[in-house]
């Protein structure tokens, strides 16, 4: 295939991609394996990161990120993609909990908590589902009730990324319950706090080795300067700010996944033979290929535009949701051809692909589901 490079890939940012390709290949990629088996990454993965400079890479250098752009971001997601790996909650702790923190934190909230997520001390997450609400978010009933200097938290989440590891999690609740969204609150809650508990690591159909965790609170109590904002009731339009990104970050997993199914493709069917041919001589196998091959181009130049948006700041809510659902949904349809291309060995854990289709499937749901996504666009038509 033709060389391609994306527009926002400077110099600077593809000598980063040397850095994040080396430590994904050393650091991720022997590993699937075990943290399949153990349902999370090593923890000291985390400080190791944080020691190379791959933790908060577009966090100002003066809460210890590294002082890049979301440029930097795209390119460790596209690595790690690239090295197979999907273990690792590096892109919500890095370009979701981080980022609510720079945007909404208090200069006091900055201090003390970005470093520490520089650094792979803290690992970070953000609990916003509940066991009764998926993609509501206006919904959500778990509660922060204000008692003197004090929040009291009550309330239970799930399928909550790096939650059996996190340290620190910034919770959406319900600081005054009768008020709808107008009522949502963002609250930050360190792991060590009573009442806090972790329940179950879950069982996944894919991404195994992702620490996905529940979440409950029993009369948490933590400071009231423990809330994002300057004000009570404004956590629905801090998530609506920052979605955007969020479907960003799934959208360029999607890109690199479906990228990297396709090599994998092209590398199998060349030495693979069947009726003493080439598989990728075949008619069927060379116009699926290229079916592929083209749905890859037209998913990374549509990304590559969001991207460039992005980093202008002009990446508008529609377009974050089309990127999502579309790159989502043709990411999970070109994988599934090409393990159809790997025959039986498709079916078969320890070939990639077959990991790259389970661990694809839930792309197309969570970040708001496809459908959520479309509605989403279709309100602004």
């Amino acid at each position: 295939m033709a060389e391609y490079r994306s527009r926002w890939n400077t110099d600077d940012v593809e000598e980063f991609r040397d850095l994040a390709r080396q430590f994904c290949r050393k650091e991720l990629a022997p590993n699937q394996q075990r943290w399949a088996e153990q349902k999370s990454v090593d923890r000291d993965l985390w400080t190791t990161a944080g020691q190379v400079g791959l933790l908060c890479l577009s966090i100002p250098e003066d809460y210890g990120g590294g002082g890049g752009s979301f440029a930097h971001e795209a390119v460790l997601l596209e690595e790690q993609a690239a090295s197979g790996d999907s273990c690792w909650g590096v892109g919500l702790h890095n370009a979701i909990v981080a980022h609510y923190i720079l945007a909404y934190g208090t200069e006091d909230q900055k201090q003390a908590w970005l470093p520490k997520l520089a650094s792979g001390e803290w690992v970070g997450a953000i609990a916003m589902t509940e066991p009764g609400t998926g993609s509501d978010l206006q919904n959500v009933t778990t509660k922060a009730i204000r008692d003197g200097d004090s929040y009291v938290i009550n309330g239970a989440k799930t399928f909550i990324t790096n939650g059996g590891q996190a340290d620190l999690a910034i919770v959406v609740t319900k600081t005054d319950p009768s008020r709808g969204a107008d009522g949502i609150s963002l609250v930050v809650v360190e792991s060590g706090r009573a009442g806090f508990r972790r329940g179950r690591v879950l069982d996944k159909i894919g991404l195994h080795g992702q620490d996905t965790a529940e979440l409950f609170f029993d009369d948490v109590r933590v400071p009231a300067s423990n809330l994002l904002g300057t004000a009570e009731g404004q956590g629905f339009g801090q998530l609506m700010q920052q979605l955007p990104q969020e479907r960003l970050l799934i959208g360029i997993t999607s890109v690199a996944a479906l990228e990297a199914a396709l090599l994998d493709t092209l590398t199998y069917t060349r030495n693979r033979q069947a009726f003493g041919r080439e598989i990728f001589s075949f008619q069927n196998t060379r116009f699926t290929l290229a079916e592929a091959a083209t749905e890859a181009r037209v998913c990374r130049v549509f990304l590559d535009d969001c991207i460039s948006r992005h980093l202008d700041g002009g990446l508008d809510v529609a377009t974050a949701a089309m990127l999502k659902w579309w790159c989502s949904d043709r990411a999970m349809h070109v994988i599934d051809n090409c393990l159809q291309l790997h025959g039986g060995y498709g079916y078969m854990s320890e070939y990639r692909i077959a990991r790259a289709w389970t661990d694809q499937r839930v792309q197309k749901i969570y970040g708001g589901t496809n459908e959520i996504m479309k509605e989403i666009i279709a309100r602004t038509l």
